[in-house]
């Protein structure tokens, strides 16, 4: 570091100040720094700094591991994620091993993280407790648990004003029999997405059927599978049904591989609808599919600036930030009355 510091003309503190960013440092001086490090091909002893500092300058993004499928909307998150934390000199530590593997003995550990991002909770989330209790700064995105809600900062969508909105789109249309498949129940997604879902019901003088929505297992199928085998058993069982609400764009698919094989046309005699439209999947499929915004990259960005805001401030307030969501109509719906005349 010394000869970095002569090389460089600045004192032995600001060279430490521009590899640690524990102070602003003006681009000038920093360009100067990095240039001197890299002629004489220096590179700072990181966990020397890190004892030092009492900082890794690493970060954590933890996902549930249950029969995890790392879609486009995991993909658009963590890019979001990852621009803020190469923007405030931080890496990522992506944890996305199932608890099964976590609770082993030889796996037992704490991960070297000064702060962690907690991807789709559920009720009894265990890892929050772990996290409140040890005093480590957390962003939830999603809906925490009643129990912490007060407690913890998180980033979410309006998921009961967006299913809502869904469900009154596809009831403006003409329909009354919608099945909705759900993410798993534990999840507070799902538990949002069916109080909207019945709120639309209310509020169109409609009766909510219990039996129509159906909750994705939290371990075992894919997202795809369960669409196909939930859609096959209940377009068969319920021929009465008209539309059919998909937790995703990869459920939605195995809806559409259903129809197919009972010889249902989409639109015409079933509509399809996704909460999700962040992949290429959507407009490719036939009929295009129509689904929601979530803005995933937005979600990512805003959780790990709340979480640069706790690392940095001395008194921790929890906040809230809702994304915008918004309705992208494509081809996969339709008045159920169109069957008729197909």
């Amino acid at each position: 570091m010394d000869d970095v510091a002569k090389a460089s003309g600045v004192s032995k503190g600001t060279v430490s100040s521009v590899f640690s960013k524990k102070r602003p440092i003006s681009k000038e001086v920093t360009e100067r720094v990095l240039a001197a490090a890299k002629l004489l091909n220096y590179k700072p002893n990181y966990w020397a700094r890190s004892l030092v500092n009492r900082s890794t300058r690493i970060l954590g993004l933890n996902i549930r591991g249950e029969s995890l499928e790392f879609g486009q909307f995991h993909h658009s998150l963590l890019n979001g994620v990852l621009r803020i934390c190469y923007e405030n000199g931080y890496r990522l530590l992506v944890n996305a091993l199932p608890p099964a593997y976590l609770s082993q003995v030889e796996n037992i550990s704490s991960d070297p993280v000064d702060g962690e991002i907690l991807l789709d909770p559920i009720e009894s989330d265990v890892r929050i407790e772990e996290r409140l209790r040890s005093g480590m700064p957390i962003v939830i995105i999603g809906r925490p648990p009643q129990p912490f809600e007060a407690q913890v900062s998180y980033v979410d969508n309006d998921n009961v004003g967006m299913a809502a909105q869904v469900t009154s789109y596809l009831i403006g249309l003409g329909h009354k029999e919608i099945l909705f498949l759900n993410a798993p129940a534990s999840r507070t997604v799902s538990e949002d997405r069916s109080a909207g879902y019945k709120d639309a019901f209310k509020h169109a003088g409609l009766a909510f059927k219990p039996g129509l929505v159906l909750h994705k297992p939290l371990k075992g199928e894919s997202a795809h599978a369960f669409g196909y085998e939930a859609a096959i058993a209940m377009l068969t069982d319920s021929p009465e049904i008209t539309a059919v609400i998909a937790d995703t764009d990869m459920m939605a698919l195995g809806v559409y591989k259903a129809a197919e094989q009972l010889g249902l046309r989409i639109p015409e005699q079933l509509s399809v609808f996704a909460f999700s439209d962040d992949t290429v999947l959507s407009p490719e499929l036939s009929p295009p599919l129509t689904g929601v915004r979530l803005h995933a990259d937005q979600l990512g960005i805003e959780a790990l600036r709340l979480l640069l805001e706790q690392l940095n401030a001395e008194q921790k307030n929890p906040k809230r930030v809702l994304v915008p969501t918004e309705l992208t109509i494509r081809g996969s719906c339709a008045a159920p009355g169109a069957r008729e005349n197909a």
